[in-house]
Parts: structure tokens; C-alpha cells; sequence
């Protein structure tokens, strides 16, 4: 892809997922006064806030930024199947995975939470965390709807 065609998509994928990114950025802000501590991550394509104080732990991305309760995203982590106890996947990096969910919320915007929601929310059945994983896997395949 062509660099202005890239910057293009990138931009249009950002405005499009701007209301997810506000509920991110809201709760981002909210953690600031109880020790959060934001940074953009170019590679990411993210704001970051981490050490985000409420949560049971991990990352939740929200458009253009992810709450993160740790100090890093650079971290091992093991993938949604693993600890379903359906494979035996190596562990993943926490930001290839989250990663992996801001592009798919950069080309469905408004309509990603609705989507994630109707395929099940926070789980191993989830098609966009199956994704997340094996774009944390194999640097590939991103898209909940791979093709065949």
C-alpha cells in the first residue's frame, strides 16, 4: 500500500472509531488522579493508559485508546484458547493482541462494541478475541472473518 494511501486509511479508520475512542479516552482520564499513566504507542496506533486502577487485571481497548491495569504492555500473556484449555498456544505479547482490536475497531467504529457484544463479549467463542490471538500468534489474520 502506497505511504498516502496508508496515512489515508489510517486517518478515516481513526474518525470513524472516534466515539469508541472517547469512552476510552474518558475512562483513561478518570484513572489519571489514582495513578494511571498515559503514552501514545506509535506501533500501536494507541493511547495507552496503564497502570489503570479498576479492573480484574489485563487490557480493554476502546477504539484508538486501551486501558491497561499493568505497568507495560510488553508482556507475555496466554491466548483466550489456551486457557480454555483448547490448544496448547505458546504465550503472545498483551500488545500484539490489543493491538489486533484496534484495527478492527478502526474499520467497524460505531458498530465493533455491538458486534463484540453479539459474538459473545469477553470469551475463548469470541471471533474478534479468536483473531486477537492469532494476530499475537502470527503477525496475520487480524479480522475476525478470515478468508478461506
Amino acid at each position: 500500500m502506497q505511504p498516502a494511501v496508508r496515512v489515508a486509511a489510517l486517518v478515516s479508520g481513526a474518525i470513524w472509531t472516534a466515539p469508541n475512542t472517547l469512552i476510552g479516552l474518558l475512562g483513561g482520564l478518570a484513572g489519571l488522579p489514582f495513578g494511571a499513566q498515559c503514552r501514545w504507542r506509535r506501533d500501536d496506533l494507541a493511547l495507552v493508559f496503564d497502570r489503570w486502577p479498576w479492573g480484574p487485571g489485563g487490557a480493554i481497548t476502546f477504539g484508538n485508546t486501551i486501558l491497561h491495569t499493568g505497568h507495560s504492555l510488553d508482556v507475555r500473556c496466554t491466548t483466550y484458547a489456551h486457557r480454555a484449555g483448547w490448544c496448547d498456544d505458546a504465550p503472545v505479547q498483551l500488545a500484539d493482541h490489543e493491538r489486533a482490536h484496534v484495527y478492527q475497531y478502526m474499520v467497524l467504529g460505531p458498530l465493533f462494541l455491538p458486534a463484540y457484544l453479539l459474538f459473545g463479549g469477553v470469551s475463548v467463542r469470541n471471533r474478534f478475541e479468536r483473531a486477537a490471538d492469532r494476530y499475537a500468534l502470527t503477525g496475520r489474520g487480524w479480522w475476525p472473518w478470515p478468508r478461506p
